[in-house]
């Protein structure tokens, strides 16, 4: 008989996990809380418009083509992928924007453009970033990360200092460039890792590859397609997708996980357990006190990636100067990261992101209208309220009005807010966090909470506050590295 597999959660990488596990000979059910697969990167509808709820940039395509690859199929099987050009947009006041060019020409026609001379430069911080991405993607990422010695090998060894583990990404690029406008759009994809751009490591310059030579797309119809081409995948492997059933006991014995129970008393018996919801809901709310991997003190001292404060905006009407993705860069960006990492705060002055898929998907919106999802990225486990919900609705859109040269607010038909209470009751967020651990040095690989519990012998974990961190392509890879341990050891 196959040995029977409990994944907790169908996010990405407990549907990859699922998957994983299915094609390699595994018995697999997903016990998911809510009534929709995806985890934060839920769907939903109203009055027409339809809401991606969590991620809504599709970086790095390759992750998820070798994803599919795995099970003989493409992405293109499952929905249909288009490159944006503009990549996206960033304003930095009235009329000052830049439309961020998804050809490598026009790229360095655009750097030329703010910063004469600065092409040269931009190939070099490229390839050292190309660099990055091909070796952190083959030697680093698909690691179970059990210890330090994983990395003892010469090849990863001698490749550190290339890799600027030990130097910031803000002192990589600001050796390089000059503007203040190019050095703030280089370090924007950092600001969700979980510390300043003067803390985090140039290896992250990485992400800067993945963004301007691999390019921002997006599947047609939504984030979601992306699950439903998973869900669809994983249930042809026969994976049972059991929804609309919280977790709320691991019942172990002698050192082993024997029976997982949900909110209605329903018993699932299992010979592997794998947590892919939020770690640590598992680890302190739902195994007994002597089973847990980590001490509260432990979690504590844990440094988390950002909350956000989120709105869902249906409009009434079409809307000019936003494309897809657009980044609003009119205040200070080292002000709000100091009060997201240094100083956690609500932001007085916060930079903010507006994603208008309609403006490249007609089927997410009624004719006529705009579908706005507005992110205020801002640090976990701050107090959650209406009237601050409401302050900062009124202080981003009279911004996007005055950034974008017309009214807005007079043609929202449809608004739903989402914030630190919300990711908690949702998806039991530690503190209320949206995107898991951040990507530290002190918490990068083997430091990270470990993806095999040293407690339960057939319990493991996987998502964004394992190996090998936040996003959605890790996610992918996290799964598939959690069921490559467990298949190795329990096959």
């Amino acid at each position: 008989m196959a040995k029977k597999v409990v994944v907790i959660g169908a996010g990405f990488a407990g549907l990859s996990a699922a998957s994983n596990l299915a094609a390699a000979g595994f018995d697999v059910t997903i016990l998911e809380k809510n009534t929709v697969p995806g985890g934060r990167a839920r769907q939903y509808t109203a009055g027409g418009f339809v809401f991606d709820m969590g991620p809504s940039w599709y970086w790095m395509p390759d992750v998820f083509e070798e994803y599919f690859a795995r099970f003989g199929k493409k992405a293109s099987d499952y929905y249909e992928l288009i490159r944006l050009d503009p990549s996206y947009v960033v304003h930095f006041g009235p009329g000052d924007r830049l439309d961020i060019p998804a050809n490598m020409s026009d790229l360095e026609s655009m750097f030329e453009s703010v910063e004469p001379g600065s092409v040269p430069k931009l190939r070099e911080f490229l390839r050292e970033a190309e660099y990055k991405y091909r070796v952190g993607m083959r030697e680093f990422v698909h690691k179970p990360s059990h210890s330090i010695l994983e990395f003892m090998d010469w090849r990863i060894v001698s490749s550190l200092f290339r890799l600027q583990m030990f130097t910031s990404i803000s002192k990589h690029i600001r050796r390089l460039f000059r503007s203040e406008k190019l050095i703030q759009l280089l370090e924007f994809p950092v600001l969700f890792l979980g510390a300043t751009p003067q803390k985090t490591p140039a290896l992250y310059s990485l992400m800067n590859y993945a963004d301007m030579a691999l390019g921002t797309w997006y599947p047609m119809g939504g984030m979601y397609k992306i699950v439903e081409g998973m869900v669809s995948l994983a249930t042809e492997l026969g994976v049972r997708l059991e929804l609309g059933q919280e977790v709320r006991h691991i019942a172990a014995a002698d050192g082993m996980a024997r029976v997982v129970v949900t909110h209605d008393g329903r018993e699932y018996p299992a010979d592997i357990v794998v947590g892919a919801a939020d770690y640590h809901h598992i680890d302190t709310r739902l195994l007994d006190a002597g089973q847990r991997n980590y001490s509260a003190r432990y979690w504590e001292s844990r440094t988390m990636a950002p909350s956000c404060l989120l709105y869902y905006l249906g409009v009434k009407k079409r809307l000019q100067n936003i494309r897809h993705h657009n980044l609003f860069f009119d205040e200070d960006f080292s002000r709000h990261a100091r009060d997201i990492y240094e100083s956690p705060k609500w932001p007085e002055k916060p930079l903010f992101y507006v994603c208008a898929p309609s403006q490249t998907d007609p089927t997410v919106a009624p004719e006529g209208c705009e579908n706005l999802f507005v992110l205020i990225p801002v640090a976990p486990g701050l107090e959650d309220s209406p009237a601050i919900r409401e302050h900062y609705y009124d202080l981003v859109m009279q911004r996007l009005e005055t950034l974008t040269g017309q009214s807005v607010r007079d043609a929202v038909v449809y608004r739903r807010d989402f914030a630190h209470a919300d990711f908690v009751s949702e998806y039991h967020a530690f503190k209320g966090n949206a995107y898991g651990l951040a990507n530290t040095l002190m918490q990068t690989a083997f430091l990270k909470p470990a993806l095999k519990s040293k407690r339960v012998r057939n319990l493991y974990y996987t998502g964004q506050l394992t190996v090998p961190g936040p996003g959605v392509p890790p996610s992918l890879i996290s799964g598939q590295v959690v069921a490559q341990e467990i298949a190795q050891h329990w096959k």
